[in-house]
């Protein structure tokens, strides 16, 4: 199969829809599918490569300025370059299907290539291109972004959430009728070697809570370290932040201010193997975040043995189980997460237990799982609509 795929984030640039792209996209070309990216360029990144048998085009925009979070200039200047890019690779190439990810911005994009040259679209919808309570141009109270999100939700061939909460916001902001697809998202096993705390700078007898993710609003990382604050002194503890965003420096004035330089560590971006190390050298995974459309990196966490507590809206409803997996504390109770949190802290085999039986448990959302379910959705979507044409 041919696979022609829109991404306007794809690593190194972007958050989990980039990551989750990029991992279907190897995962199908790893079973012998030809499959082709056009995502946007990114400093001195080649405009052309081929990374583990994916083909990457990386068009030219304009203002992206920072690796983990796009400019609007550029999320909308990658519109018309990447539908040029598609007519220059479409008209010496054929290819089976569109995977378009993202309603904005790419949507239009992938939508625009699949009327004009009759290659049927599956668009996948990630969370935050529809529905983010934290910005104030969230899609679903923006005007004009709502109709061109409801647009693109309409003409898809087949859309594809990759939660029932995502699938719910998009049929209840934008009145859609249509059936829409649920498929997770997935993670690759963790094949990287495990290191002693002492070689990532951590304390060997504190307990470490860790969280991933861009430092953006929607995360809500200050009530994390209001949190953490106010445990910290019942528990010998540090809390490492993995990731980087706009919000890095406001996290790092109020760490300042609550006296925690030497109990928070702020690590930046790190590699995918640093990422696992920090995570299997962890005690517990935490996530104070407004909402999460999937949230990919909680099943990171179970896969280095983790149980998690987070709040319960999101897309994380649907795999992580109150009392199994970790705790889902009722969005914004700050007071019951810091009681889940200090009751798990301070019983050892049942942290012990729960991260034994939460590695098991997400071997379900290891990715050929879930590249084999887009698979077979491809193919269901090329039949429907070779059966349409002979109509």
């Amino acid at each position: 199969m041919k696979i022609l795929v829109f991404n306007y984030e794809y690593p190194p640039i972007g958050g989990g829809g980039g990551v989750i792209c990029k991992d279907i996209s190897e995962e199908l070309a790893l079973n012998g599918n030809d499959v082709t990216v056009i995502t946007s360029s990114y400093k001195d990144l080649k405009q052309f490569e081929i990374i583990n048998d994916v083909k990457v085009i990386r068009v030219k925009v304009v203002n992206r300025n920072k690796q983990d979070v796009a400019s609007l200039t550029s999320m909308f200047s990658y519109l018309p370059a990447s539908i040029s890019k598609a007519k220059e690779i479409l008209t010496n190439n054929k290819f089976d299907i569109i995977n378009t990810h993202f309603a904005v911005p790419t949507g239009p994009a992938g939508q625009f290539i699949s009327k004009k040259f009759h290659i049927p679209n599956v668009l996948s919808i990630h969370g935050g291109d529809i529905y983010d309570p934290s910005k104030s141009l969230s899609p679903h109270k923006t005007p004009l972004l709502k109709q061109i999100v409801k647009k693109t939700l309409e003409k898809a061939d087949t859309v594809v959430a990759q939660s029932s909460d995502t699938k719910k916001n998009a049929q209840g902001f934008y009145n859609i009728k249509r059936d829409i697809e649920v498929i997770p998202l997935g993670i690759k096993p963790n094949k990287f070697s495990t290191v002693g705390r002492s070689t990532l700078g951590i304390s060997e007898g504190k307990l470490i809570l860790c969280t991933v993710g861009r430092l953006v609003r929607r995360k809500n990382l200050t009530e994390l370290i209001s949190i953490f604050n106010e445990i910290k002194n019942q528990i010998p503890s540090e809390l490492l932040i993995i990731g980087d965003g706009p919000e890095m420096q406001n996290l790092k004035n109020l760490t300042g201010e609550l006296n925690l330089n030497d109990d928070i560590k702020f690590l930046g971006r790190v590699s995918e193997e640093e990422k696992f190390q920090y995570l299997s050298a962890s005690d517990i995974y935490v996530s104070t975040a407004m909402h999460e459309g999937f949230g990919i990196v909680f099943l990171e966490a179970m896969e280095c043995s983790l149980p998690v507590i987070c709040y319960d809206k999101g897309g994380q409803v649907d795999f992580l189980k109150d009392g199994i997996t970790g705790y889902l504390i009722k969005h914004g109770d700050k007071e019951k997460f810091k009681q889940k949190l200090l009751g798990l802290a301070c019983d050892k085999n049942k942290i012990k237990r729960i991260g034994s039986e939460n590695k098991s448990y997400v071997r379900n959302f290891y990715i050929r799982n879930i590249a084999n379910q887009y698979l077979s959705l491809f193919n269901r979507v090329i039949n429907n609509y070779n059966t349409n044409k002979l109509k």
